[in-house]
């Protein structure tokens, strides 16, 4: 398959995908981001690591940009810590040239990639219930705890952001 084809499989992939599979789509990527920034790291490639690192920060400023706090309530509020937490070590990630950054990152973000891809799996009513669960301060299943509402924008097109999932 040549680049433009792959390209273009890719995008068709973001522009169908549901709001489960964007979300778990981004944090693929930026786990993706990550691995790339620490490989940079182990070939002394600084021009890399920071394209990679600055890359994972632009994809979890968009996770946390697409929080609905009134909705999400105490789950959001936990994600855009969480969120807040991970840019600060991502920050360590340049600035003292530390793989251990962006491997805490890695292992904080990973449950929730995990959690996404099994949301994404999941029929559409099955999504609404867990979120309607969630929202009604019941205990939801395991892989059901963090569920943030996708912004409209996540919704209804790709985002509009210099951001690419499919890069």
């Amino acid at each position: 398959m040549n680049e433009h084809a792959a390209h273009t499989y890719k995008q068709q992939q973001v522009n169908t995908a549901s709001p489960a599979k964007m979300v778990f789509m981004l944090y693929e990527k930026t786990l993706s981001r990550l691995q790339e920034a620490k490989n940079a790291i182990a070939r002394n490639d600084i021009q890399g690591r920071c394209n990679a690192n600055c890359s994972a920060q632009e994809l979890l400023a968009h996770l946390s940009n697409t929080l609905d706090m009134d909705q999400g309530g105490e789950i959001a509020a936990n994600l855009e810590r969480l969120y807040s937490h991970c840019m600060i070590r991502l920050m360590d990630v340049d600035r003292h040239n530390d793989p251990s950054a962006a491997d805490e990152v890695i292992t904080l973000i990973s449950p929730l990639r995990d959690s996404w891809a099994a949301l994404a799996d999941k029929g559409e009513g099955e999504l609404r219930q867990a979120i309607m669960t969630a929202q009604q301060g019941r205990t939801p299943p395991a892989s059901q705890n963090a569920i943030p509402r996708a912004s409209d924008e996540t919704q209804t097109a790709p985002p509009k952001s210099s951001l690419s999932i499919s890069a």
